[in-house]
């Protein structure tokens, strides 16, 4: 017993007797399992909020590659002089040999496809109702090659006949009021020349496709329409706007930046990234902050473990003077109150990490509830993009939420323990 080993087996006996206090020590036991709750349900908000973080990011994200290029190159536009007025005007810039410059780019390492497509805007009218949507002109087969959009879990009607009419958002034909079958007029102020100006351009089409992407403002404002037909209505011919470019690894897009530029020389290269930037840094800030935020939380739980590690101290004091007498040094008795604020840690760590885990696996659903309480104002997808609150549990936010519970329950428990081991025995047990 003089020179005991490190966390020897009677160690853990003692701390495992001293944490199952007897009635008469009640406020140490109720110090003990505050701690432990506290502790569970700050690791399960820390692993539920970064569950949630990850699934949010992860959900926009998806929905960005899934239903939109992953760079687009386009010509800048170009200064028009009029001889007569001598005003200058900018005209948008169209790519001419697009099929050639498609090809160029669809060689390069790296890039699964490139698109050509015809870009415009529009006003949408079925009935006595309307809106403003942006078209794309494009190809059945790169339009089929869209997963968000040709996804048929989510679609409706028949993307094979996309030759016969146009594809458009669910949001928007929920708008309109409008179905699979149904016409819809599209009106574009850029529409022929006469000899009193410029005649809005007017025509009708065939809804055969309705497609949800996932994302609220896509689902609200985008229509597709075939190559050739966009080229007439938006008076495109033998040109289009720009070519819509899919990589292999979206992550890196910004490396193809400088090969695309020379595939079309003095064009401009817009990548997901210059979109959704802001709003994926914004994110990354938000998931720091958080994590910071709940860490304050299970270091506020975690103090409770020092304040019933000095009450046990307290009511442990003739105890304590009779295992130094019979031998245990003051490190033994360190180790001995350092395992029952440690007890308390390791079991309030696991208690939160299977709440937790199960609050994040089930997120979606008690969301679901909650908006349903709340007459659907809970989840507004127009504010926030997305249709759903997802959640994505990772390996790596479980091990940060239990790596930091576990430190800082540790780290607490150490002032008290150190005062149990420094405890004069003479003193402890004079009034004995």
């Amino acid at each position: 017993m003089a020179n005991p080993r490190p966390f020897s087996r009677y160690e853990f006996m003692i701390a495992w007797r001293y944490l199952r206090a007897r009635r008469a020590e009640g406020g140490v036991s109720v110090m003990t399992w505050i701690s432990l709750i506290g502790i569970a349900l700050g690791v399960m908000a820390l692993i539920a909020t970064l569950a949630v973080r990850s699934g949010f990011r992860a959900e926009f994200v998806d929905t960005i590659l899934g239903a939109n290029a992953h760079s687009t190159l386009y010509l800048p536009p170009s200064q028009i002089r009029n001889e007569l007025t001598e005003e200058v005007y900018a005209v948008a810039g169209v790519i001419e040999d697009y099929a050639g410059v498609a090809a160029r780019v669809a060689a390069l390492p790296g890039v699964l496809r490139a698109d050509p497509v015809v870009r415009g805007q529009v006003m949408a009218s079925a009935g006595d109702r309307s809106g403003v949507a942006e078209v794309y002109g494009l190809s059945a087969e790169d339009l089929a090659a869209i997963p968000r959009v040709a996804d048929p879990a989510t679609g409706y009607g028949d993307i094979t006949a996309f030759a016969e009419g146009i594809a458009m958002g669910a949001g928007m034909a929920r708008e309109l009021g409008l179905g699979v079958g149904d016409m819809v007029q599209l009106i574009s102020p850029q529409g022929a020349q006469t000899p009193f100006g410029v005649t809005p351009r007017v025509g009708s089409y065939k809804v055969v496709y309705i497609f949800s992407a996932g994302r609220y403002d896509i689902d609200r404002t985008r229509i597709y329409m075939p190559l050739e037909e966009a080229q007439s209505y938006f008076n495109r011919d033998g040109a289009v706007d720009e070519i819509q470019v899919f990589a292999a690894a979206p992550e890196a897009i910004d490396a193809l930046t400088p090969a695309l530029i020379e595939a079309l020389p003095g064009s401009m290269v817009w990548t997901w990234r210059d979109a959704s930037g802001a709003f994926l840094s914004a994110l990354d800030i938000e998931d720091d902050v958080m994590f910071v935020i709940l860490s304050v939380l299970v270091l506020i739980a975690s103090m409770n473990i020092t304040s019933g590690l000095i009450m046990l101290v307290k009511n442990k004091g003739r105890d304590i003077g009779i295992l130094r007498t019979i031998g245990l040094t003051e490190g033994a008795v360190l180790r001995v109150f350092f395992l029952c604020g440690a007890f308390t840690g390791v079991l309030g760590t696991l208690a939160g990490v299977v709440l937790g885990v199960a609050l994040a696996l089930n997120v979606d659903s008690i969301m679901a509830g909650v908006n349903y309480l709340s007459g659907g104002g809970a989840w507004d997808p127009s504010v926030r993009g997305i249709y759903r609150l997802p959640a994505e549990l990772r390996g790596i936010d479980i091990a940060r939420a239990v790596g930091l519970s576990l430190t800082l329950s540790f780290i607490v428990t150490i002032f008290p323990a150190r005062r149990a081991a420094r405890m004069n025995p003479v003193e402890a047990l004079r009034y004995e």
